[in-house]
């Protein structure tokens, strides 16, 4: 009786290499003071993976201060945070559970107040020639979402200078 070799037809690796347009990532975080630490470290693991190690420096910049504000304003026990790479720039996106206000004036004292908690992040986006904003949210869960676009050039000379 001879023994059959199990092998498996698939052995070769025809998995498409990690480059910057195939970048697509979610992870939902716990709304923790850990989190933004985790973010930043998932990001770089990430980013350098794709060969994205011109935008490290500015990219996990933007995360910890868009994953603290997130954390700090989310009602919920998550936040989720989305990375992208589209048009040679890093999207970024965390959702909150914190939902908009209703009335005009809470609703400009909450935004007010979220502006000045990304302050740093707006100074970082400036000098990338980045956007960035946040706004309501239809998912998940009907929160806010806060959001940036990196642009690569700009994300590449922002390391370059630190």
């Amino acid at each position: 009786m001879s023994a059959a070799v199990n092998i498996c037809p698939h052995a070769v690796d025809t998995r498409p290499p990690r480059v910057p347009e195939s970048l697509a990532y979610s992870l939902t975080l716990p709304a923790a003071l850990a989190s933004p630490a985790v973010a930043r470290s998932a990001a770089r693991t990430i980013l350098e993976a794709h060969g994205l190690h011109d935008v490290t420096a500015a990219a996990i910049q933007v995360i910890g201060e868009l994953a603290a504000c997130a954390c700090l304003f989310t009602p919920s026990d998550s936040v989720y945070l989305s990375l992208r790479y589209r048009d040679e720039a890093l999207r970024i996106s965390l959702y909150d559970g914190h939902p908009r206000h209703a009335h005009r004036r809470l609703a400009a004292a909450c935004d007010g107040r979220r502006r000045s908690v990304l302050l740093l992040l707006a100074c970082v986006m400036h000098a990338c020639d980045g956007e960035w904003g946040f706004g309501e949210s239809s998912e998940p869960d009907d929160g806010t979402r806060l959001w940036a676009v990196l642009p690569r050039a700009g994300a590449r000379a922002y390391g370059q200078a630190a």
